[in-house]
């Protein structure tokens, strides 16, 4: 890439970027109902991508898995059960086509077929609805707030000090141009970032301190797994819905991890 280019690349990702850093913190800051329709909505875009991905490897049941996602997400307040029989239920529905397919024409494809629609769903709703959990909480705003900022920091830090200094690569056979220099960088933003919001929002370190080392460590691992599942099916992006930065499924990869272990610690374990 020339310099021009790549100069024009950065303007595009930063008016970008700065779109979605917008319309979420607005998201965040209503809640409610708009909240859970954001959530839902950038649940089901992404899940339209990752099947895409999929799509030439797998024989999928995306009008299952788009159902089954909408139910999982839909679902909110009636905890884990319900969601374990629609999953359940998923699976019976996608091994009864398959039945069908086998009877019909000679040939199935039940397990590849289960694998890849119920991971999109495991992969991406159930975090999305875990962030959508985490806005109900007493603290929810403040919770998903540090969750976004600390990720976002995260993001950036690991960028510019891969960019600066990086020298040790990270995961060559993943993501080439990651490097251990810009993940420790990445990981003292989003620390940094914890402390700064517990400092202004005057909060006591323990436990949203936490949320810190979740986006600074676990966030860069969420990032390198959907990494991985693109250089399985060769591709560089998962879309082109966020200039400069390719899909929904791009920009949020690290928020998954992030935010279902956040609503594990603070919707599971400390509640």
């Amino acid at each position: 890439m020339t310099e021009p280019a790549r100069k024009k690349n950065l303007v595009l990702r930063t008016v970008s970027g700065s779109v979605v850093v917008l319309g979420i913190s607005f998201g965040i800051y209503k809640g409610g109902w708009l909240w859970a329709l954001m959530a839902t909505t950038l649940a089901l875009l992404s899940l339209v991508e990752y099947y895409r991905l999929l799509a030439p490897q797998f024989r999928l049941s995306r009008g299952i898995g788009y159902l089954s996602a909408l139910a999982v997400l839909l679902s909110l307040g009636n905890g884990a059960r319900v969601i374990a029989l629609i999953l359940s239920l998923t699976v019976y529905s996608i091994l009864m086509l398959e039945i069908v397919r086998r009877q019909m024409w000679g040939t199935s494809f039940a397990i590849w077929n289960m694998g890849g629609t119920l991971s999109g769903i495991l992969f991406i709703v159930v975090p999305w609805t875990c962030l959508i959990s985490l806005s109900n909480m007493p603290t929810g705003r403040l919770l998903l707030a540090s969750l976004f900022i600390c990720t976002w920091s995260c993001d950036v830090t690991a960028y510019l000090v891969g960019a600066w200094w990086g020298r040790t690569s990270l995961c060559e056979n993943i993501s080439p141009k990651k490097t251990w220099e810009g993940f420790i960088g990445g990981a003292l933003g989003s620390v940094l970032s914890i402390a700064l919001i517990i400092y202004i929002w005057g909060r006591p370190p323990f436990p949203l301190f936490l949320i810190g080392l979740i986006c600074g460590f676990a966030g860069q691992f969420g990032d390198l797994a959907e990494s991985l599942i693109k250089r399985e099916v060769g591709v560089k992006d998962s879309g082109r819905l966020i200039p400069g930065h390719g899909g929904i499924l791009d920009r949020f990869d690290s928020v998954l991890i992030n935010g279902l272990l956040t609503y594990l610690l603070f919707g599971v374990l400390l509640t």
